[in-house]
């Protein structure tokens, strides 16, 4: 599966894209805690670009969902990230289950790594920012894939 949403630049899109995509992972089967973890980080990537991308145009959330896989990219046309070259894992010292070591800056990022099996940026300065998210699907005993799989397999013997 999939799909993508041009959203507007605004706190009022987060909701939106949390409801289509949990419902379209829920519908898969996909496990209550997996589209937790993705929503949540879902959310952190476009609370990010809400206020952090400085433009007034929309950013765009593409969703891949294949059989063990959930991969999202985050799309800004702002101003970019200094000091991020083409795509790159992003190191956030500190352990994110402590609450020392979480200020305001950059909590986002560490909640991302913390709930996703990879989080990766690309920005361009002037062109804006992509932000990559990775997550290994669990899945539920009546999911609609793994129903399909088993079908597929009658048919195809």
């Amino acid at each position: 599966m999939k799909f993508s949403l041009a959203l507007p630049r605004e706190a009022l899109s987060i909701p939106v894209i949390r409801r289509v995509l949990g419902d379209a992972l829920s519908g898969l089967g996909v496990s209550d805690e997996c589209i937790g973890d993705i929503l949540v980080a879902t959310s952190e990537a476009c609370t990010n670009v809400i206020r952090h991308a400085h433009a007034q145009s929309d950013y765009e959330v593409l969703v891949t969902i294949t059989d063990d896989l959930c991969t999202l990219k985050v799309t800004d046309t702002g101003r970019g990230l200094r000091g991020i070259p083409e795509i790159e894992p992003i190191p956030v010292a500190g352990d994110v289950t402590d609450p020392t070591t979480l200020r305001e800056s950059g909590r986002g990022i560490r909640i991302m790594q913390a709930l996703v099996d990879d989080v990766t940026f690309a920005s361009r300065p002037g062109h804006g920012t992509s932000v990559y998210l990775q997550k290994r699907l669990t899945w539920r005993d009546e999911a609609l894939l793994r129903r399909l799989e088993g079908e597929l397999v009658r048919t195809a013997g």
